[in-house]
């Protein structure tokens, strides 16, 4: 065979295997690539609040050490407030974050009177586990905490868990699971796993296309089914169990304050407004607050935030009081000595 012919046979097959080269990428190394990233690599988003504690903002505070119930060692802080504490708040991370990202939020409960507790996540800051799972089984954590906070530092009720983007779905997630949380700040969570891939996708698509003009416009199938499913695999859930809708349900009557940010892309209020509706707490109650960054409604709504925090854990405090009471007229009077 000649020179020639050679060149020739291969630069006709040469299309080919280039348009198979692009559909193993695409649709295959692309999104092991991602979940890979998104369940197992170990990486922090920078907080400016790096390297700071409670004693930062003037609040005392020991370190604590605990073990969920499938073995992971988690550590953070107990925040005890001074005097005669109203209850207990559990504050839980966002993903890729550590507990330094809720000490504003800490702050604020302290000076309302609340004993805190804020812990790394698993597989996040100074806490073991070899991978995320977005939420779910991090909802094991958060009832870890619950238990190491009432069985070792004896901590007051309410316990109200308040979580920010994962950590809000891994609070709703644990309360589900558990009578021992009482209530719940759920800041900006999703509807479910699914839904929350496929947005993301849809926005990552979109923000690609405007910044590269010669990004593909790739089909959502069968790209996102594949990082569902990688993901789910990679982080030991199914996706059909991450529903964040049917937690509020089983959640049942106990209080949830949801909370969204008004220009939010990734988890917009109508998420919040959807959960919300679901909810069948005579205390439930919602907040928009402005701002565009996700997971930064504390910091961008502050006075509307702490605001609707405020009232929240007010009318907890008045509905457990009025519970007391009722519970101490139900006794029977103690029989007169004589």
């Amino acid at each position: 065979m000649s020179a020639g012919r050679k060149i020739w046979k291969i630069t006709k097959w040469l299309p080919g295997f280039i348009i198979v080269a692009l559909v193993v990428f695409f649709y295959g190394f692309i999104p092991w690539f991602l979940t890979g990233i998104a369940t197992t690599r170990r990486f922090h988003f920078h907080d400016p609040l790096d390297g700071k504690t409670p004693a930062s903002f003037g609040m005392q505070y020991h370190d604590i050490e605990f073990t969920s119930s499938d073995g992971i060692d988690l550590k953070g802080w107990y925040v005890p407030t001074k005097g005669m504490a109203k209850g207990t708040i559990v504050y839980v991370h966002g993903y890729n974050r550590t507990r330094v990202e809720m000490l504003p939020e800490a702050v604020f409960g302290h000076g309302l009177g609340y004993d805190g507790l804020l812990f790394d996540l698993r597989h996040q800051g100074a806490s073991g586990g070899d991978e995320s799972s977005i939420g779910y089984n991090e909802r094991l954590d958060v009832e870890a905490a619950v238990r190491y906070a009432l069985e070792r530092e004896k901590a007051p009720r309410p316990v109200i868990v308040w979580g920010v983007s994962m950590g809000a779905a891994a609070a709703l997630m644990a309360a589900a699971d558990t009578r021992e949380i009482d209530a719940v700040i759920s800041d900006s969570s999703f509807l479910n796993y699914s839904d929350m891939i496929r947005h993301h996708y849809y926005l990552f698509r979109g923000f690609a296309r405007r910044r590269w003009w010669w990004f593909p416009p790739l089909p959502a199938f069968p790209i996102v089914d594949e990082v569902i499913y990688w993901s789910a695999w990679r982080g030991h859930f199914n996706p059909k169990d991450f529903d964040l809708e049917k937690a509020v349900t089983r959640i049942g009557t106990r209080p949830i304050l949801f909370v969204a940010v008004q220009g939010d892309q990734r988890m917009p209020p109508e998420i919040a407004r959807r959960l919300y509706g679901d909810a069948e707490s005579e205390l439930k109650d919602i907040v928009i607050v402005p701002g565009t960054r996700h997971g930064e409604g504390f910091k961008s709504g502050n006075k509307p935030y702490e605001e609707a925090g405020t009232s929240f854990l007010v009318s907890i405090a008045a509905k457990d009081a009025k519970a007391g009471a009722a519970k101490t007229a139900q006794k029977p009077p103690k029989p007169a000595r004589h």
